[in-house]
């Protein structure tokens, strides 16, 4: 069994299903259920003994502690997280509550439960932090790809949190012995995204015949990865990945916004054609 946080959002949902169906393994899913976490994600799983919901705020160190204890589970997989970059800007103060108050709570509820462990359990229990790419700031056309030693660079109070709550990670894991593992991914698309994000948002809007959202001149390259791939990354890192050092996860996939604006402005006509037998863009 292992203890999943954060599996009612986009990626933790993906996780939660993806590593049922693949291992046949118990998921407690801990959950706050904010605006983002849906249980409507894990319908298919709502009668199915391998996944057990629990709500709760993982800087509820007793909440977290009485799962641990009742639950036992071998591993740790940590999504749970503030993750809207604009929003940070107009409430940053959620997102250092979330990211790293309540990681620190986490791993503060998790190394007490490690230290408890006896023998082959405690050997080989880990704990793995999902975390961004943003960390690393940003780069220019000419700049080589991130790599795991690439420098903290974070530039909004979004990625400086998340930067926080890994540089925790990896502190308790060189002051305590913490089984840690961390990955850093780039941006996500799949099913459940929630409509703030820019592709969904997107095919909303596309949808609706609204106006298509762009930042600045829409030439920002961005590297896409599918969420079920990030999720079989997840899966490879849990069970292969070196202790305490990070693993960075990209879709090779890198386009401007708009690229990706035109490929999404002729989605609709395709999916669901007009019954009038216009375009949704005219």
């Amino acid at each position: 069994m292992i203890l999943v946080t954060g599996g009612a959002g986009f990626i933790g949902a993906n996780f939660v299903l993806d590593w049922v169906a693949k291992t046949g393994e118990a998921v407690v899913n801990l959950d706050k259920l904010t605006y983002a976490g849906n249980l409507e994600n894990l319908a298919s799983l709502q009668a199915d003994s391998l996944h057990i919901f629990a709500q709760g705020d993982i800087g509820d160190h007793a909440r977290v502690a009485s799962l641990l204890a009742l639950h036992q589970p071998r591993a740790v997989v940590n999504f749970a997280a503030e993750s809207h970059v604009d929003r940070s800007i107009h409430s940053p103060e959620a997102f250092i509550q979330t990211n790293v108050m309540g990681t620190f709570q986490l791993l503060e509820a998790v190394r007490a439960y490690w230290g408890g462990l006896q023998g082959d359990a405690k050997t080989d229990f880990r704990f793995l932090h999902v975390s961004t790419d943003e960390v690393y700031g940003s780069l220019a056309l000419t700049d080589p790809a991130f790599t795991e030693t690439h420098q903290y660079e974070p530039n909004s109070p979004y990625s400086a949190s998340k930067a926080a709550s890994d540089h925790l990670v990896r502190a308790y894991h060189h002051t305590y012995g913490l089984p840690v593992l961390t990955t850093n991914c780039s941006n996500n698309y799949g099913p459940y995204h929630f409509p703030e994000k820019l592709i969904p948002l997107m095919v909303v809007n596309a949808l609706a015949g609204k106006p298509l959202p762009i930042y600045g001149d829409g030439q920002q390259i961005r590297d896409w990865l599918y969420v079920k791939v990030h999720c079989s990354a997840i899966r490879r890192v849990l069970e292969a990945g070196r202790l305490g050092q990070a693993s960075n996860v990209g879709g090779r996939i890198e386009m401007p916004e708009l690229d990706i604006l035109h490929t999404v402005s002729g989605l609709p006509d395709t999916l669901r054609p007009r019954t009038d037998g216009q375009s949704y863009s005219t």
